[in-house]
């Protein structure tokens, strides 16, 4: 018998705080850590513990729930930028009713650092005294002041950053090459499941350095800077073949499964959301990696000795780009966003032209 655990890794002192608090009588817990850290993992494993009473993942509510197709665990993503109040209303109405197959319903509401003071403050009774078949796990990548109230109404459990060295022994007890994972587990930031991505990810090292040349092909010129992002979005794209082939095996499997059962209310469109949505979100982190590189190369030159003359431009141009990378995934237009901001940054054109000839 396997435990619905094993896939959380590096997260030993979280797992054994849930399963500590699993026989308790607590009604909302709020999970923090940055993103890909296993907190949405431990989330649903957590849910699969609470309505089966048990830690095995054989049982076929254990498996539907590790899937996010069972009917008692419902999980609430933000449709726009943030949850806003109108979300808020429907979480109260999917606390109010009560649980189909089991005794409890689990309601797992993600990226709740990103949810509008108002939101906040409608959720606030619902989640201080829910229904008593109605647990909460909120999932935040970190505590934020729209959260303070609701921090006060919910066991904290919190997750930390995973280690590239984690990461990369994940990766290797999975069959990828330890050169393979050592490469990306130091681009994922932390994060296992894009991790897994890259490792898949022939190509990587060519976006990096892609990315790392832009300062160097800036010439002030606005059809360069086009060319330069249309050429960005193009790797992007293809680096996220992996995914699109993960979730067509995903679909293909539910389709499978529906056709044997004949299940209704399959998740179909639920499932397709989310792939949607994983798609975004893996476009964006990926701008987010390349921005880094693109700071990383004007940052080179700022440290560089003798301090160079325009060493002022390229710290503006660092806190630039860093400004653009906190505002991808917040419903802006991301390709005009990087137009705009390598519009603004300096060319190191000139530096690669008297650059010695090995």
């Amino acid at each position: 018998m396997s435990s619905v655990w094993i896939k959380i890794v590096g997260q030993h002192k979280a797992v054994e705080r849930l399963q500590q608090l699993a026989i308790n009588n607590v009604h909302a817990f709020l999970f923090i850590g940055p993103e890909g850290c296993g907190k949405e993992d431990a989330a649903r494993a957590f849910a699969s513990v609470l309505i089966t009473g048990s830690d095995s993942d054989n049982s076929r509510e254990a498996d539907l729930i590790t899937r996010g197709a069972f009917a008692d665990v419902v999980e609430v993503l933000r449709e726009g930028a943030a949850v806003d109040k109108d979300e808020a209303e429907e979480i109260i109405r999917l606390a109010s009713t009560t649980p189909t197959e089991s005794n409890v319903k689990v309601v797992i509401i993600h990226e709740v650092h990103l949810m509008r003071d108002s939101a906040a403050a409608r959720l606030l009774k619902t989640i201080e005294e829910p229904s008593e078949k109605v647990v909460f796990i909120l999932l935040a990548d970190q505590l934020v002041p729209s959260l303070s109230t609701i921090n006060s109404r919910c066991v904290v459990v919190n997750f930390m950053r995973l280690t590239n060295d984690i990461i990369s022994e994940t990766l290797c007890n999975e069959g990828v090459e330890q050169s393979v994972a050592t490469a990306a587990a130091n681009v994922a930031a932390g994060n296992l499941p894009r991790a897994r991505l890259l490792a898949a990810d022939e190509r990587l090292a060519h976006r990096q350095e892609a990315f790392a040349s832009v300062p160097f092909r800036l010439d002030g010129a606005g059809s360069t800077v086009a060319n330069i992002v249309d050429e960005l979005f193009e790797r992007i794209d293809e680096a996220s073949a992996p995914l699109v082939e993960q979730q067509a095996l995903e679909l293909k499997d539910l389709e499978a499964r529906v056709s044997l059962t004949g299940e209704r209310g399959s998740g179909r469109k639920a499932l397709q959301d989310r792939h949607k949505r994983q798609l975004r979100k893996f476009n964006t982190d990926e701008l987010r990696s390349g921005l880094a590189t693109v700071a990383a190369t004007y940052h080179a030159q700022i440290i560089a000795q003798p301090p160079h003359p325009n060493a002022d431009k390229y710290m503006d141009a660092v806190h630039r780009i860093h400004k653009t990378m906190g505002s991808l995934g917040l419903n802006v237009n991301e390709k005009l966003a990087l137009q705009a901001l390598f519009l603004q940054c300096p060319s190191l054109m000139m530096m690669a032209r008297l650059a010695p000839v090995n």
